[in-house]
């Protein structure tokens, strides 16, 4: 497998720690690698791969949309803070070519998933609140995993988000869902939803530890994703019970 990493920061750098021998180039504006070759935009790459891991930025998703669908590449993105629009532009592309696009790339965070799926049908006397935490330099708030959590939720229960109250002076409602945002030192990331009920509580938690685990995980996206046709693909859409996150 021949990969390119298209955004050279901490993850992309666990991406070429995780499979050196995989990785054939890096892009990235402001930003080298010493073993492979560099370039500043995907239109000056003249490597082919098999696929682009995209850890970068919403604004640079045209360029990069656009490239896989030129050369029929497959692309695994998990850039975060994309609005609706472009999320759909990515839509439109996976007709074209294979798309894994995810807020997170854990497998804990899709098991997460499956627990709200289990649990959020049969709480449904419980108030349910979110809440992330994450390093000081995120700019974005709610995270997208956040959002993909809620999604998830609100995919089983017609709840309402809420992300501030400081405005009102209501009691809550039950169809409300609270969402919380935390920013401080160098938190990978947290992710917790709340359920409460009547004197008890539930709480489902996903903490990373450290980056490698989005690195291992892209890496894994991109070996499933180019054995795949056109389509957008998700972390429970892509693999098959068989599959393993464990990157040997």
């Amino acid at each position: 497998m021949r990969l390119a990493i298209h955004g050279y920061g901490a993850t992309g750098h666990y991406v070429h720690e995780l499979a050196p021998d995989a990785v054939v180039a890096v892009i990235d504006k402001t930003k080298t690698a010493e073993q492979v070759p560099s370039y500043g935009t995907l239109a000056e790459m003249t490597e082919s791969v098999d696929a682009i891991i995209d850890f970068s930025h919403p604004s640079l998703l045209p360029d990069l949309l656009a490239y896989g669908i030129r050369t029929k590449t497959p692309l695994v993105i998990a850039t975060t803070g994309f609005s609706d629009a472009e999320l759909q532009t990515i839509r439109e592309a996976s007709t074209q070519i294979p798309i894994f696009q995810s807020y997170n790339m854990s497998f804990g965070i899709a098991m997460m998933q499956q627990l709200l799926k289990t649990l959020v049908p049969l709480a449904g006397a419980f108030d349910i609140e979110l809440l992330e935490k994450h390093h000081n330099q995120k700019v974005d708030a709610p995270s997208g995993t956040a959002e993909l959590l809620l999604r998830t939720i609100q995919d089983l229960r017609n709840v309402t988000p809420v992300y501030e109250r400081e405005s009102t002076r209501e009691k809550r409602e039950a169809n409300e869902i609270g969402m919380h945002s935390m920013r401080g030192g160098t938190i990978f990331g947290e992710h917790e939803v709340l359920f409460a009920g009547v004197d008890e509580l539930i709480e489902i938690k996903h903490t990373a530890l450290s980056k490698k685990v989005f690195a291992s995980g892209a890496i894994k996206a991109a070996e499933a994703l180019i054995q795949k046709s056109a389509g957008l693909y998700t972390l429970e859409t892509l693999y098959t019970q068989e599959d393993s996150h464990v990157i040997n």
